[in-house]
């Protein structure tokens, strides 16, 4: 028996889980719980009581020592050391993906809300301001992308669809380009302002125009490109990077500045 209690010890030390404190104010309300991730199953059971598969701990700061949970529904506290009397055993089950646990039932809100290891992990609790802060962030940095998108001259806008469309930027009119770049803008504003302020994204979509007027050539290899007139070798890829990244990045050194410029005059 006493070799027993020393494993069930041994077990609640491994994986117990990491010390929290509860919150110093506590409101009385409905609440809402959602399972985190995008995909969930349509019923979902998290733990309701401690068991040497699934600890449910709470290391408590003021007593020093961890303080075993269980989901009781004829208890007012979540504690076990708390709790008096015969228990009625609850299940705790999220249904797609939500789980609403009424004000009177605070006994279930608090070992959600507080105590529950799978916290913030398999679920969260809902918060309708964290929520309207979030919305908010993303309304503003979308205005602030189609403003940009709105502004931004053809050759920067055709630079930044190819990232999204490829080589087919190149048969489209310049409406085009703009009514799409526009549309990048609004659907995914974060990527559009970052590759808008990416200066390699303009030099990369200029050493594609220059390959598809035939002024450079990659070789068959991807090894090296050069001028398609003369076949003289302009510069080698590094190993294991994007030709046209690499070749970019070499048009802002001394050698390449000079290229640059040859390639600008025959494009325009």
């Amino acid at each position: 028996m006493a070799k027993k209690q020393k494993e069930e010890v041994v077990a609640q030390e491994v994986v117990a889980p990491k010390k929290q404190k509860p919150v110093d104010t506590w409101e009385i309300k409905d609440r809402r719980y959602i399972v985190m991730g995008d995909k969930h199953p349509l019923t979902l059971t998290i733990p309701s009581k401690h068991t040497r598969k699934h600890a449910l701990l709470w290391f408590d700061p003021d007593l020093k020592k961890q303080r075993e949970l269980r989901y009781a529904t004829n208890q007012p506290s979540p504690f076990v050391d708390e709790q008096k009397g015969e228990s009625t055993m609850g299940h705790i089950v999220f249904k797609d993906g939500a789980l609403i646990v009424n004000k009177e039932n605070q006994s279930l809100q608090k070992l959600l809300s507080l105590y529950h290891p799978l916290k913030n992990k398999v679920y969260k609790e809902f918060d309708s301001v964290e929520i309207a802060a979030n919305e908010l962030d993303i309304l503003e940095l979308r205005i602030e992308a189609l403003n940009a998108a709105k502004n931004i001259d053809i050759d920067h806008a055709e630079a930044i669809l190819r990232v999204e469309v490829g080589s087919k930027v190149s048969k489209m009119s310049s409406k085009e380009i703009k009514r799409d770049v526009l549309l990048f803008a609004n659907n995914n504003p974060a990527l559009f302002i970052d590759l808008a302020n990416d200066e390699n994204v303009q030099l990369r979509n200029f050493a594609i125009r220059a390959a598809e007027s035939n002024i450079i050539a990659l070789s068959n290899d991807q090894r090296y490109f050069k001028w398609s007139s003369n076949d003289r070798k302009l510069m080698e890829v590094p190993f294991d990077q994007n030709p046209y990244s690499a070749f970019a990045a070499w048009l802002k050194t001394d050698e390449g500045v000079e290229v640059f410029k040859s390639i600008e005059k025959k494009l325009s």
